[in-house]
């Protein structure tokens, strides 16, 4: 999940990693263990009303781990005759071996997914629809729930984002804007704005060269932004890599290629962004946490990482594009799926549902700094009230409701298209292409792999 700009990039490129390892792992589908859960031992009862056992498998750290692991054993003390087989694995691994336990029919009952893995596993009819125990459960309450969340596991046959429901949000993940207070108070410079569309490029780009400070060496030593968001910079110039309804690429456009470009003068022209050989000395998130980034974007997850830093933070809206007055972001989320082989689809779904939903866990995962409560009530009311940076979290909310955007693969099936626009891209970041010429020659590239994988 789960999970930009010239330094996301490059992340993605070595974590591109979403996944997990999972050995000898067998689920609730298979024949049963010599002590059958389905059994009723004599009582009568059905299998989803006697004891059961369903698997849960995902990813993470240690510290997501350690709280989903308390989450469980909070469910399995309320439900004391349902248990459940909680299964971490290394990110890198995770869809690889989600895709050999599937082929091998040993899918979890419970199991991450999201972005073109959700559309790929939805649209193969792996998983279960979940639309009857939505609309049948009297501990979930869809109106409290953010709708940007929900769609993002709706389909309807074709098209993912509308129809009935294959999922439920573990999270939805705002990439906010962050910055450094006490450079900004050093250079005496106002600090952002929070309020979408007052901030500008140009605004962020004066700031960022009177911030960036050159050492006796005649190297930089203190960056003014890093890891700015190409997608930002292209969704905010009325640009996008792709039009869903006809499957046309659309990198091709002035708007695009000039989108693009700022992202790339950040570093080749302004000199107020780490290039890709700064970025090999020390990536961009090292730097800011350090100190030595003013500007850089943040998700909150990182809240954790943040809350313990040296300096004043916080968070402001992405800067707005100058010709169009608008400014965007992406709304990332990864959500909690369902065989549809599970033979315990009640049990399964209320398992989703209470880590999804349950006002417990959700403010056991936003007092620990790991996302906004997918919940609207508590998200706009004890969260906000939250005594921890950032000061101004309602930006958090103003990206879900107003100008967040989901990520660009949310429309695929297969995403080559996409990775060989990232890894291309270097020659943008680098100075060796405009981006004007990059995306005309790119298009076609891009368009024949998209063909070849989506349509």
């Amino acid at each position: 999940m789960v999970w930009k700009g010239k330094w996301v990039q490059l992340s993605l490129t070595m974590v591109l990693s979403f996944m997990l390892v999972l050995s000898g792992c067998g689920s609730s589908n298979n024949t049963a263990a010599p002590e059958d859960p389905k059994s009723d031992g004599g009582t009568g009862e059905t299998s989803e009303n006697a004891k059961s056992q369903i698997e849960f498998m995902g990813w993470g750290g240690d510290t997501e781990k350690a709280v989903f692991q308390k989450l469980i054993d909070s469910y399995m003390k309320k439900n004391p005759n349902k248990k459940v087989k909680y299964t971490v694995v290394p990110p890198a691994e995770y869809y690889q071996k989600l895709d050999t336990l599937i082929a091998a029919n040993k899918t979890p009952d419970v199991f991450y997914a999201g972005g073109a893995h959700f559309n790929k596993l939805v649209s193969s009819d792996v998983l279960l629809n979940l639309e009857s125990q939505l609309n049948s459960s009297s501990d979930v309450n869809p109106d409290n729930v953010w709708k940007q969340g929900l769609d993002r596991y709706r389909y309807d046959g074709s098209n993912v984002g509308s129809g009935d429901l294959f999922g439920l949000p573990k999270d939805v993940g705002p990439w906010a804007f962050a910055y450094n207070k006490a450079l900004f108070d050093k250079a005496g410079l106002p600090y952002p704005s929070a309020k979408a569309g007052e901030y500008t490029w140009d605004d962020m780009v004066a700031d960022a060269k009177a911030i960036t400070v050159v050492n006796e060496r005649g190297k930089i030593d203190t960056f003014g932004v890093a890891g700015y968001s190409t997608e930002s910079a292209v969704w905010a110039n009325g640009a996008d890599w792709l039009d869903p309804a006809t499957g046309k690429i659309t990198i091709d456009t002035p708007e695009f290629a000039e989108a693009m470009q700022f992202v790339a003068d950040l570093s080749l022209v302004h000199k107020v962004s780490p290039s890709p050989d700064d970025e090999k000395a020390q990536n961009a998130y090292a730097r800011f946490v350090a100190g030595k980034v003013a500007m850089f974007p943040m998700g909150p997850w990182d809240q954790p990482g943040f809350w313990d830093l040296p300096f004043e933070w916080d968070i402001a809206a992405w800067p707005a594009s100058p010709n169009t007055g608008k400014t965007a972001t992406w709304l990332g989320s990864l959500g909690f799926v369902v065989s549809k082989k599970t033979e315990y689809p009640e049990d399964s779904f209320a398992l989703a549902a209470y880590l999804s939903l349950d006002p417990e866990s959700q403010k056991e995962n936003y007092m620990l700094g790991q996302a906004v409560p997918n919940l609207m009530d508590m998200a706009k009311g004890e969260f906000l009230d939250l005594e921890k940076a950032p000061q101004t979290r309602q930006v958090f909310l103003d990206i879900i409701e107003d100008y967040g955007r989901p990520p660009v693969e949310v429309t695929s099936k297969n995403t080559k298209w996409l990775d060989t626009f990232w890894q291309d891209a270097s020659q943008v970041w680098t100075g060796k292409k405009s981006a004007a010429e990059f995306v005309k020659e790119e298009q076609p590239k891009l368009q024949k792999l998209y063909d070849e994988s989506n349509k």
